[in-house]
């Protein structure tokens, strides 16, 4: 991570206490849901719960369950004061007690404990998931720019993963291959599902043991991280030659992915650009297949994590530039099955700038 975003985001995080009022912002996380505290913190936590209390004008305070982790987190935030504690909740309330607080923000409230969420700050506490998400959501072009390192990976790791689609391969061999791969480059971190089948194919789920047949949907969906922001790629192949009814099927999504993308700029909403895609499913009367029985939703935005409401017709978030989302029409098909077709775009001054290159194709492997 660059210093300048560094400082940057932090300055964001400041601005923003400043303006809801907060004499102080306690950020919650784990290793399951780190985006909130890699934002202001730039810290990912390994093992264990961490808890950063920010203070303006005041070096950082930590609290960490973990000799281990809290060595790690000194050598990365140098600045802050760290500290090793069974509990950190008790030990934040322990530390407001004593100082002359109005009013104190929490986030997010996903990973936040009871003991704090309802504690004795009574009512100096404030909820500050949202003001966190719409900081994360509303990029500076700083951070849109830092998405490219990792959809480049997204574009060479489906390379990866077309070659180690063979026949007869299990599902989790192709995984490995590609897991070991972005760990190779660095990326340890990667979000993937896939699915293989027929028109039983329903969705896609982790890898199993299912072994790669003649005339095979093979859908994966990567989600590499680099230098902390992640990005999505969603794309189908099939094993041999891919029939007459998949080749049309698969003509849908590219052209609900098309129109999707088209719609993308300043001013149009999350819900604009789910009902462009939904909307040519309806056209080819596949209109049963983009409810929720079907079909989860039609993308989402990308950054630090899953950042933000998703791309639901109901969904009246409205983009502005550097915004940065994965579109993709993923859904099941009643003649071919689950397909899947997603690129990673950024939103411009006039559009936007689509970040993937891997073609918008129904790649064939040779058996």
């Amino acid at each position: 991570m660059s210093h300048l975003l560094r400082e940057q985001r932090c300055a964001r995080v400041y601005q923003a206490m400043h303006q809801a009022g907060l004499d102080v912002l306690v950020v919650v996380g784990d290793a399951w849901r780190s985006d909130y505290l890699r934002y202001v913190a730039d810290v990912t936590p390994m093992e264990g719960v961490a808890m950063v209390c920010l203070i303006p004008e005041r070096p950082p305070l930590v609290w960490v369950q973990h000799p281990a982790e809290a060595a790690r987190w000194r050598h990365e935030l140098p600045h802050a004061v760290v500290a090793v504690t069974a509990d950190p909740a008790r030990a934040v309330l322990a530390h407001l007690a004593h100082m002359p607080l109005s009013a104190a923000g929490l986030a997010p409230s996903q990973v936040a404990p009871m003991s704090l969420a309802a504690g004795p700050l009574g009512k100096t506490l404030t909820a500050c998931t949202a003001m966190l998400d719409d900081l994360m959501v509303h990029k500076t072009a700083e951070e849109a720019d830092a998405l490219k390192l990792s959809v480049r990976l997204a574009d060479q790791g489906y390379e990866v993963f077309k070659q180690a689609a063979r026949l007869g391969r299990q599902e989790f061999e192709l995984v490995a291959d590609v897991e070991a791969w972005f760990r190779r480059q660095g990326c340890p971190e990667n979000f993937m599902i896939l699915g293989s089948g027929g028109p039983e194919l329903r969705s896609m789920h982790p890898a199993g043991e299912r072994r790669l047949a003649p005339g095979d949907l093979v859908t994966t969906e990567l989600t590499p991280c680099a230098d902390g922001y992640y990005s999505q790629i969603c794309r189908t192949l099939v094993m041999g030659e891919p029939s007459q009814v998949q080749r049309d099927a698969f003509a849908v999504y590219r052209q609900a992915l098309e129109a999707g993308i088209a719609v993308i700029r300043p001013g149009v909403t999350h819900g604009d650009v789910a009902k462009a895609q939904n909307d040519v499913f309806r056209q080819h009367g596949l209109g049963d297949y983009v409810t929720s029985q079907y079909t989860r939703v039609r993308g989402h935005g990308m950054g630090l994590f899953v950042d933000g409401p998703h791309v639901l017709e109901d969904v009246d978030l409205v983009l502005q530039e550097n915004m940065t989302l994965v579109v993709h029409p993923n859904t099941y098909h009643p003649e071919a099955g689950y397909m899947v077709l997603g690129d990673t775009v950024r939103v411009t001054a006039s559009g936007c700038e689509v970040l993937t290159t891997t073609p918008r194709e129904l790649f064939s492997v040779a058996i």
